[in-house]
């Protein structure tokens, strides 16, 4: 800032314009505006440090947010293709050009009364007796 030779001439100005018993009066106010002065930025610099410190806490939190998005929807997209691979594939009906192709057809099935817990299964072989004409027993 100032060397020496530039201290002790402004020193002597100050001598000579404020006199001797003022000098030691204007150092003290002097010393004291400085020290002010030093608090006042020392104060400044801790409140931009301490939001600089903040803003950079805001960005990691963005920062790591962004990656649990990130694997969360990649997760997301793994299991869907892990899905898709263990589904057997759709027949696909091959498309004529210029026809469109059917939606497929929806079949009713008939419905039947419910068989009731406990009771034989329906007979499936019918009854009676065998016809003996259509034997070739010849019995």
């Amino acid at each position: 800032m100032f060397s020496v030779p530039h201290l002790i001439i402004i020193f002597l100005v100050a001598l000579v314009v404020f006199g001797p018993e003022k000098l030691p009066e204007l150092a003290r106010t002097l010393g004291k505006l400085m020290a002010e002065f030093r608090r006042a930025t020392g104060d400044l610099r801790s409140t931009f440090d301490e939001h600089m410190r903040e803003l950079e806490r805001e960005a990691q939190l963005r920062d790591l947010q962004k990656r649990e998005e990130d694997r969360v929807r990649q997760e997301a997209q793994w299991r869907a293709q892990e899905a898709a691979a263990s589904q057997p594939p759709a027949p696909q009906q091959a498309a004529l050009p210029g026809v469109a192709p059917e939606a497929p057809q929806q079949t009713e099935l008939p419905l039947t009364s419910p068989i009731a817990v406990g009771s034989p299964p329906p007979d499936t072989v019918p009854h009676g007796r065998p016809n003996s004409d259509a034997s070739s027993d010849g019995h």
